[in-house]
């Protein structure tokens, strides 16, 4: 007798939409407990029957869902650093109720709140991205100095050749009628554009830097003909907004402020600008305000800041039919055990709009009182979620934890990928508008376990292309020794690895949390020619493979696949390289050719490089040769034997020297 599930399912085929897998999930959980896949099993009706979510955590949790419980919200909606920012958190948490704290406490005076909060920001730094140097100068006139400043951004402020950094100035009256000079330097890294993630042109904040920065400054002033009496204290500012502050600072009595910089936005018709690092400096002298806001704002956004964060806003959240008392001393209970240390407070919105989902809004400071600091990640969300679900159970709240790719809705999309959407429309990767599209028609999404499978075949297929290729060169009689040893000792730790993986998705552990082994390779030293022969062939037999494979899905992850094994092959042959140019160096090495002949499979690979003939090998060929060349020499007229003898006589008259040495014995008795 089919049940009114399996109808269900079949009717929404036939109409040509696919219901989201989490029937077959409990249609497996129902056999798994006995009560079949297509027999008129009877489904549970509370939470007492959800099943453990240790062996199968993503059937455990549709069934679960599917039973009537609802799922957990805990997500982090922001990080923040500064007072400011705490106070723009605490007042939006205490717009419905006033919100309490992690002693219980009401916070009823939101003024001394933010004081609190703010002493417990005060051990931390900030990034220091801007360097802001004041002096005080003698004969100085604004075009001399603006002169001296070009000439060093041409050559570089810290070391030669650093040009691309922005910098600005402003001179103003100083003391004694003299005049003030303050200069500004962008020492974080800048970006050549957005997607820019290197950091390699940053300069520390350190007072040597400092120092080198400072000696390069007062030598172009004077080579200006500028002359520096005194300097003040340096000074350090953070991220686009302590750009901003800075430049605003440098308008002391209303003093022009000189910006220049590589950074602008390139102007795209019909599209927003792109910002980018160009190649011709563009200098900017005005006294506006908001122009300098401006420009500060275009320079900080390819500015790889490193602020720091202080605080997370973090998200409570609930169905809308639950017990709200009991959801609000769930969220208290799990906030007092999760986050004991830390300073915290939280308050509760959509207490009494039943049609609502209650929720709560945290601030959490991430410094504990320990010293140390909160950095959560997704696997730490991913506890938290389970957390909090257990307390809301225990008040018997049906609750359950969720994750996103369980979700049967759209996932939420980022402000990076609404960006790009904006701009680029279809032309935007497929991922990206698929992402869009589903959130913006409120498309519901279910687990593609169908494609996962897909994917996980193919990656099988694509490790078993490895292994199976990597067997072959460690079989290969003609292939350099060297590739064949790596071959085969990286296939016996590849096969190895991914059999321990299979075991730990088998007994339903998850392979992640799960320390690998480590498989050893081979330490010998080897020369530069060996290491080459061995990449070569290494890569000439992938790119034979890959060429093979006609589907191109599979051609791709294979080719994936073997860029790694390629990069650990790279690595492990240079440090065998640089091990033995080391040993050169040292002196330790004195092999000659005729030592080399009686060495290991790798020793003689050396030599065939090296191009010595091996008079003990196997190949009869060469055998045959030299054995005619010998006959050849002794088949020679009788006038040539002559010389050759008298020549082998000179070589017996010539003495050898011979030196014989002690043993070296430890207790050798020296008075004899």
């Amino acid at each position: 007798m089919m049940t009114d599930m399996s109808k269900s399912r079949l009717a929404s085929r036939s109409q040509g939409r696919r219901l989201p897998d989490y029937f077959e999930l409990i249609e497996d959980e129902l056999r798994r407990r006995g009560g079949g896949g297509g027999g008129a099993a009877k489904r549970p009706s509370s939470a007492k029957a959800v099943p453990r979510a240790g062996k199968h955590p993503g059937a455990a949790s549709a069934f679960s869902r599917a039973s009537g419980n609802n799922a957990v919200v805990v997500k982090a909606l922001s990080y923040g650093a500064g007072a400011a920012s705490a106070r723009n958190v605490l007042a939006y948490q205490s717009k419905e109720e006033k919100a309490h704290d992690q002693d219980g406490r009401e916070v009823t005076d939101l003024r001394d709140a933010v004081r609190s909060w703010e002493r417990e920001f005060g051990n931390r730094k900030g990034s220091q991205d801007i360097l802001r140097l004041t002096y005080e100068l003698e004969n100085a006139n604004r075009d001399d100095i603006a002169r001296g400043l070009a000439s060093l951004a041409e050559d570089g402020f810290r070391q030669p050749g650093d040009t691309d950094r922005t910098y600005a100035f402003s001179v103003s009256e100083g003391v004694k009628g003299g005049t003030r000079l303050q200069f500004a330097l962008v020492i974080a890294h800048e970006k050549k554009d957005r997607s820019d993630r290197s950091s390699a042109n940053r300069v520390p904040a350190e007072i040597e830097n400092v120092r080198v920065i400072d000696d390069r400054l007062d030598r172009a002033l004077r080579d200006a003909g500028t002359t520096p009496v005194s300097r003040y204290p340096a000074e350090f500012s953070s991220g686009p907004k302590g750009l901003t502050a800075t430049l605003h600072a440098m308008q002391r009595a209303g003093a022009e402020v000189t910006l220049s910089t590589k950074a602008r936005i390139e102007e795209r018709p019909g599209r927003s600008g792109r910002y980018e690092l160009g190649e011709v400096r563009r200098e900017v002298t005005t006294r506006d305000h908001k122009v300098l806001t401006a420009e500060g704002r275009t320079v900080g956004v390819l500015m790889q800041t490193r602020q720091p964060r202080d605080f997370m806003h973090l998200l409570l959240s609930g169905p809308a039919n639950v017990d709200r008392n009991q959801f609000i001393l769930a969220g208290r209970d799990f906030l007092r055990e999760q986050f004991a240390g830390h300073r915290y407070a939280y308050a509760v919105h959509n207490r009494h709009d039943l049609e609502k989902h209650p929720h709560l809004h945290v601030i959490v400071a991430l410094r504990h009182a320990s010293g140390r600091s909160l950095n959560p990640n997704i696997r730490d969300f991913t506890e938290w979620r389970v957390r909090f679900a257990e307390m809301a159970r225990a008040r018997g709240i049906p609750i359950d934890r969720q994750k996103r790719i369980e979700r049967a809705g759209p996932a939420p999309v980022k402000r990076w990928e609404w960006e790009m959407f904006r701009r680029m429309g279809a032309t935007a990767p497929s991922n990206v508008v698929d992402k869009v599209m589903a959130r913006v028609r409120d498309t519901p999404t279910a687990p593609k376990r169908q494609d996962a499978r897909v994917r996980l075949e193919q990656s099988q297929r694509s490790v078993g292309r490895v292994i199976e290729m990597l067997e072959k060169i460690a079989k290969d009689r003609s292939a350099p020794s060297t590739a064949r040893d790596l071959s085969h000792d990286l296939s016996v730790g590849l096969r190895r690895e991914y059999q321990r993986l299979e075991t730990a998705v088998r007994e339903g552990r998850d392979p992640t949390r799960e320390k690998g082994e480590e498989h050893m390779l081979r330490s010998t030293p080897i020369s530069a020619a060996q290491a080459r022969a061995a990449k070569e062939t290494l890569a000439n037999t992938a790119l034979s493979v890959a060429a093979k494979i006609a589907n191109a899905s599979d051609r791709l992850i294979f080719e994936q696949a073997t860029k790694i094994i390629g990069k650990v092959v790279g690595l492990q042959l240079d440090s065998r390289v640089a091990k033995n140019r080391d040993r050169a160096e040292a002196g330790k090495d004195k092999r000659t050719s005729d030592s080399l002949e009686t060495k290991s499979a790798t020793g003689r690979d050396h030599v065939a490089e090296q191009g010595v003939v091996n008079k003990s090998s196997s190949n009869r060929a060469v055998d045959q040769s030299r054995i005619a060349r010998s006959n050849a020499e002794h088949d020679s007229p009788e006038k040539d034997r002559p010389d050759r003898q008298r020549n082998q006589q000179r070589d017996r008259e010539i003495p050898k020297s011979i030196k014989l040495r002690p043993p070296q014995e430890k207790d050798r008795d020296r008075s004899r």
